[in-house]
């Protein structure tokens, strides 16, 4: 069971990397506010894989633990995290040299959600249930 996890969060760790890096392109081409230096490519990958890495072994000991209500637990205490989080863009003090500070959490707030929006994205391919 946890290698199916396992899989699940390394392909929802690809996606959001994906889709962050996808995001801070636009967002850079369309406002010109250059965050590179708190917020790079290298950066965006790194979080992504750690949240769905430690998303995998939450998930795992839950399922373990819960047995049947574990997925369900999984993905309500996921959803509020993901909600909760959105306050650390907010709150970051930028380096001074940062052009348009104000610009950040514009970019940074969509990127918290991008995780969680993976995870639920692969979740159907790894369910043991038939349609």
């Amino acid at each position: 069971m946890f290698k199916k996890i396992f899989l699940q969060a390394v392909l929802a760790s690809i996606l959001a990397a994906v889709a962050g890096i996808i995001y801070n392109r636009i967002y850079y081409f369309s406002t010109e506010a250059d965050f590179s230096a708190v917020l790079n490519t290298g950066r965006i990958i790194a979080l992504s894989v750690l949240i769905s890495m430690v998303a995998a072994f939450l998930n795992y000991f839950l399922i373990r633990l819960l047995k049947r209500r574990g997925e369900i637990v999984f993905n309500f205490l996921f959803s509020i995290v993901s909600f909760a989080a959105v306050m650390i863009p907010i709150s970051v003090s930028l380096p001074l040299n940062v052009k348009s500070p104000e610009l950040f959490p514009g970019l940074a707030v969509p990127m918290v959600f991008f995780p969680v929006v993976a995870w639920y994205t692969v979740n159907p391919f790894f369910r043991n249930e038939t349609l």
